[in-house]
């Protein structure tokens, strides 16, 4: 069983830049892959990014390609999405999810999700 808690969330203008965190609780963190999701107002959950076990493999949204970069710490079970150069179009609640030994960019093959940390930007 893997928990999940996202932080570093709040509001920031266009143009700036926040670093989101995903703290993992539970065994074999490192095997699991990582992914960021976010869901606005009245919209879908969208995905945005994902990053393999092995950290082999990262992949992003074209909405956020080349603006946003995932990483992570097995180490410290942590997984980190930095985010610059933010549009009002980002605006979310933005969700860390795992899967264990797969690789996915659909919401639904993930296992495990934190509850959320909300990003505003305003103009």
């Amino acid at each position: 069983q893997v928990q999940l808690a996202e932080s570093g969330g709040g509001l920031v203008q266009t143009g700036g830049s926040l670093r989101l965190s995903c703290e993992a609780s539970g065994p074999a963190f490192s095997a699991y892959t990582m992914a960021w999701f976010r869901q606005a107002p009245g919209k879908e959950r969208e995905f945005v990014a994902a990053v393999t076990w092995g950290v082999s493999r990262t992949v992003y949204a074209n909405s956020v390609k080349g603006r946003f970069t995932i990483s992570r710490d097995n180490a410290r079970n942590t997984g980190i999405l930095q985010m610059n150069n933010l549009e009002s179009a980002d605006t979310a609640v933005y969700y860390c999810a795992a899967v264990r030994n797969y690789f996915a960019t659909e919401s639904g093959a993930y296992t495990y999700w934190g509850q959320g940390t909300p990003v505003t930007v305003s103009s």
